[in-house]
């Protein structure tokens, strides 16, 4: 059951997207003219997503650039997941690539760290109302920066930040504690086209290891970490000669062990089973078009437990994979007709209602998003 209702703009307000009679109940998003980050159409690459006022609420967080020198944007939740204050971060535009929301400086409030493509990375301190000043530099100064992850991983109770640099040696920049980065690990080598990397503890060991997701048919590696933040064992997963943009991780299968899903451009997107030996041989496509897709977010979209995919497509339709039979079977359901170029894609909570929404980082157009109106029906 599949059909779509319009506004007088042609906006698309409603979307009954999916219908289970097993469980008869029903998966729709909601979007309007007024679910938008403003009416900017910017070279948007990344979206970062906090409560960084601490008043309940998710805020966003907008990075801008992509190769040109963009502007990037704080936009404040009133409450009611509709963004009605917005203020623009730092004095200087830069060449944007990706945002992410941390507490950097232990202080309790969620501040900002942004990579830039060939330019310094910094990040911006909160002063706990949500206005940022601009704070220390990190990592390499001019490198062909992608992507950033924030975790804890060398365990000392401070975040640290991982940057993919494409072409370029990736790094692990270490948090001092309170805010500054002194101490630069690289990994991967100079020729790797590393554009994500993920950590989790893949093996068991409690060690936080590194899922790289490698771009121009390159090899796919997870790297497992030895406790100290080596990493001499790199267990492959993919074909080889994959074109990778993005990869999240979760146990799909509920087997006990860390899967790997696969956001691949121009070919099937995958999920490599995480097994008891520590390899990724198992496999299914979830996915078999041979989309665009430049980025992924997981979450139990219809409240029944399990995971669900959402995926962002360059020049397609975005699209939600429902999981049915612990990974094993999934219904593909589109979020909209639009054809954007969406480079980051996000399951988030926006309203306060306990569904999880999605919102698009789209560039060279409107940053809008979807709120879930997901409503469990019994026969």
């Amino acid at each position: 059951m599949n059909f779509k209702k319009y506004n007088a703009c042609g906006i698309i307000i409603s979307t009954l997207l999916f219908f289970n009679t097993a469980q008869s109940q029903t998966l729709e998003f909601f979007n309007s003219s007024r679910l938008i980050l403003g009416t900017h159409k910017e070279r948007t690459a990344s979206i970062g997503v906090g409560d960084i006022d601490k008043d309940g609420d998710i805020d966003i967080l907008v990075a801008n650039g992509r190769h040109w020198p963009g502007q990037n944007r704080v936009f404040v939740n009133n409450g009611k997941g509709v963004f009605t204050v917005s203020r623009i971060l730092g004095n200087e535009q830069e060449t944007s690539y990706s945002t992410e929301l941390a507490d950097f400086d232990n202080d309790g409030d969620l501040d900002v760290a942004v990579g830039n493509d060939m330019a310094p990375n910094f990040i911006f301190l909160n002063d706990g109302n949500g206005v940022f000043t601009k704070g220390a530099s990190f990592g390499k100064k001019y490198t062909p920066t992608r992507n950033i992850v924030v975790s804890d991983i060398d365990n000392d109770g401070d975040i640290d930040i991982l940057i993919t640099n494409r072409g370029s040696e990736n790094e692990i920049c270490l948090n001092d504690g309170n805010g500054t980065f002194s101490k630069s690990i690289g990994f991967g080598s100079k020729k790797d086209s590393t554009i994500d990397v993920e950590v989790a503890d893949m093996n068991g060991d409690s060690h936080n290891d590194l899922i790289l997701a490698n771009r121009d048919d390159q090899q796919n590696y997870v790297y497992l970490n030895d406790g100290n933040l080596n990493f001499p064992r790199k267990v492959p997963y993919g074909t080889g000669t994959d074109i990778t943009r993005s990869v999240a991780i979760a146990d799909v299968n509920n087997d006990g062990n860390k899967d790997i899903i696969t956001a691949n451009i121009g070919e099937p997107n995958v999920i490599y089973f995480g097994s008891n030996n520590g390899t990724y041989e198992n496999k299914i496509v979830f996915d078999l078009s041979s989309d665009l897709t430049y980025s992924i977010d997981i979450g139990d979209l219809d409240s029944d437990g399990d995971i669900d995919i959402v995926l962002g497509n360059v020049r397609g339709e975005n699209n939600v994979f429902v999981n049915n039979k612990n990974g094993q079977e999934w219904k593909k359901i589109s979020l909209s007709d639009k054809k954007f170029n969406t480079y980051d894609i996000i399951i988030i909570d926006l309203n306060g209602d306990g569904k999880l929404d999605i919102l698009e980082s789209n560039s060279d157009e409107q940053n809008i998003y979807y709120f879930n109106r997901f409503k469990p029906k019994f026969p």
